[in-house]
């Protein structure tokens, strides 16, 4: 179910709090993501509530469609282009916070407008790795509290939890700011072979 694959994810992310929040908290734009950070906090059991509210194909429906147009967006060069201030970026947390609440992917919107910004690539990867993980650590605490965070779903997450800590140690140490154009194409074939495996389409 939706809510199990959201909730297991988020415990693994405990991981990237680890290996990659540290460092990444350092090279982060740290005004604009306690911002954001904020926004997405209050808005995310708004999205929530649209999770126990559709049925579970809509949902899936919702995930990989929101994955497929981020995808394109992002092959297309469309970026979310805001002028500079507090009120954007509290704008873009209250996005992600929603879409984030319904889908777990708190992502799409932030990852774009992180790659409007205009910042260096370490900037860009250091903010939306620490909006990333918290938004996904503080999803544990608000499923628990809607009644969505089962018992499976903490078995899954500790399982996941070891590899992805493995995977991101390791992709941090392999992380070089000159190798842009690879790294690109290597997250966008995953982000569509993810987004197309996830359709419902695939379900007996």
């Amino acid at each position: 179910a939706p809510e199990v694959a959201i909730a297991a994810f988020s415990l693994s992310a405990l991981a990237s709090f680890v290996t990659v929040v540290p460092g990444a908290w350092r090279q982060a734009d740290r005004p604009a993501t306690l911002q954001i950070l904020l926004a997405s906090l209050l808005i995310t059991p708004f999205g929530i509530l649209a999770l126990r509210a559709f049925p579970e194909e809509t949902i899936r429906w919702g995930i990989s469609g929101l994955a497929l147009v981020t995808l394109a967006a992002l092959i297309a060069g469309w970026r979310v282009s805001l002028p500079p201030g507090p009120l954007p970026r509290l704008a873009i947390g209250g996005a992600a916070g929603l879409a984030g609440g319904a889908t777990g992917l708190h992502g799409p919107v932030v990852i774009l407008f992180n790659l409007a910004s205009g910042l260096r690539a370490e900037t860009v990867r250091a903010n939306t790795a620490v909006v990333l993980t918290i938004t996904s650590l503080t999803m544990l605490p608000q499923l628990w509290a809607q009644g969505l965070l089962r018992t499976e779903a903490l078995g899954l997450g500790a399982a996941l939890l070891l590899l992805y800590a493995v995977g991101t140690a390791l992709g941090t140490r392999l992380f070089r700011p000159g190798y842009e154009t690879l790294y690109r194409s290597v997250a966008y074939t995953l982000i569509g072979l993810a987004a197309l495996s996830g359709l419902p389409l695939w379900q007996g």
